[in-house]
């Protein structure tokens, strides 16, 4: 379909996908600086992460029709651009409800290049090598959590935290020249797609209540919402928990992410013995174990700075091994819808993402004890998920 290197379509296809990633590491170690340069506090910055993944939620639903009808990227142009501006605008903020909105807008352009990073990789190819196109993907994207908080702690110390955001658009306008230029075309559009409400309800209802699309969707959206709660919760926790400095943050914050990038390109090798049902079902069991070790011993006390690390890392390495195979499930069954289904996939993940980090916030969750017991319901919840669904897939294939 394509004459360009499939080595350099994954890495911009990575690349897509890396960039809200980025919005939202990249300035966690900054949050410090700037309660002090709006006169709050760090919980109330946070909120602007909240509403990032509100924005990166909602905005999945409106690119996957307009992926489908236009193609992949004409609303990505559009989305980078939107995504840009934002930016700017953030750098420029002097409120923190402004720079509340504007993450919001910024997230809402954002978004577009992961729902058409989805979409092409389930339009070019097969669902055994889209799942390990998909852990190639998370290996890019987890240059992010790698390089993000560090590189953003010294931006922001030495050029301030809006020196961040004026980063992000410098960078957000570089991959939308590489998109324009390098990135082919994957779907053409099909014009049978009306992009009027009611159509664009059913298209979605369809996708939805298909057994294998929310089986596989929602146990793997529920399960990586963990690494939203643990994205909201960590600046409190390392900063002001245990205090240490932005910079050795940033390092912490490398070493967890190592857990998820690492056992998603460990992923590649299992496919080779055994199938995405399989690795997902076990990926989930250990991360609901992992749940209920550190839900035990931060009631009992016996957490520090190393253990906390060391259960983190573990807690992440399952999400990195259960992601790729649970996408590669849900957008297996589908070919002209791909757009709309990534973008429903994309929904579901920030959406019961967004849920978990907002509850975070409502149940004061930045201590250990109430951050384990939601680690241990969003893990819970989605094995249980998975196991029912997968019961109802037999039931009906039999029928």
């Amino acid at each position: 379909m394509t004459k360009i290197n499939p080595r350099y379509l994954i890495l911009i296809l990575g690349s897509l996908t890396a960039l809200s990633p980025f919005s939202i590491d990249m300035y966690l170690s900054a949050f410090p600086l700037m309660a002090k340069f709006f006169n709050t506090n760090v919980a109330q910055v946070s909120v602007t992460l909240s509403s990032y993944f509100v924005g990166l939620a909602s905005g999945q639903l409106f690119y996957g029709p307009l992926m489908d009808r236009f193609g992949r990227k004409k609303p990505i142009y559009f989305g980078l651009t939107l995504y840009v501006l934002a930016s700017v605008g953030c750098a420029l903020s002097t409120s923190i409800e402004s720079l509340i909105v504007l993450r919001f807008v910024q997230a809402l352009g954002g978004c577009s290049a992961s729902v058409g990073a989805f979409a092409m990789v389930r339009d070019l190819f097969s669902p055994k090598e889209s799942a390990k196109v998909f852990s190639l993907l998370v290996l890019i994207l987890g240059v992010s959590p790698l390089l993000a908080p560090t590189i953003g702690g010294y931006v922001a110390i030495y050029l301030g935290w809006s020196s961040v955001f004026f980063s992000l658009a410098i960078g957000a306008t570089i991959l939308l020249t590489v998109v324009f230029i390098f990135l082919p075309e994957s779907h053409s559009g099909d014009k049978a797609h009306i992009l009027r409400p009611l159509p664009i309800f059913k298209n979605y209802l369809s996708i939805l209540t298909e057994p294998k699309f929310y089986t596989y969707a929602v146990a793997g959206a529920t399960g990586f919402s963990g690494l939203f709660v643990y994205l909201a919760a960590s600046p409190t926790i390392f900063m002001e928990i245990f205090q240490v400095s932005e910079q050795v943050y940033g390092w912490i914050f490398a070493i967890i992410a190592m857990g998820l990038v690492g056992t998603s390109q460990f992923n590649v090798l299992l496919l080779k013995k055994f199938s995405n049902e399989q690795i997902l079902k076990c990926a989930l069991s250990v991360l609901c174990l992992t749940s209920l070790i550190f839900f035990t011993c931060a009631y009992l006390g016996f957490y520090n700075l190393y253990s906390v690390v060391a259960t983190m890392f573990v807690y992440l390495s399952c999400i990195g091994l259960s992601n790729p195979n649970s996408a590669a499930l849900s957008l297996a069954h589908f070919g002209h819808k791909a757009g709309s289904a990534a973008a429903m996939l994309g929904f579901l993940q920030m959406g019961i993402g967004s849920l978990a980090s907002v509850i975070v916030g409502i149940l004061k969750a930045q201590q250990l004890f109430p951050l384990s017991a939601i680690f241990v319901g969003t893990s819970t919840l989605a094995l249980l998920f998975l196991h029912f669904g997968i019961k109802r897939i037999q039931k009906s294939e039999l029928a």
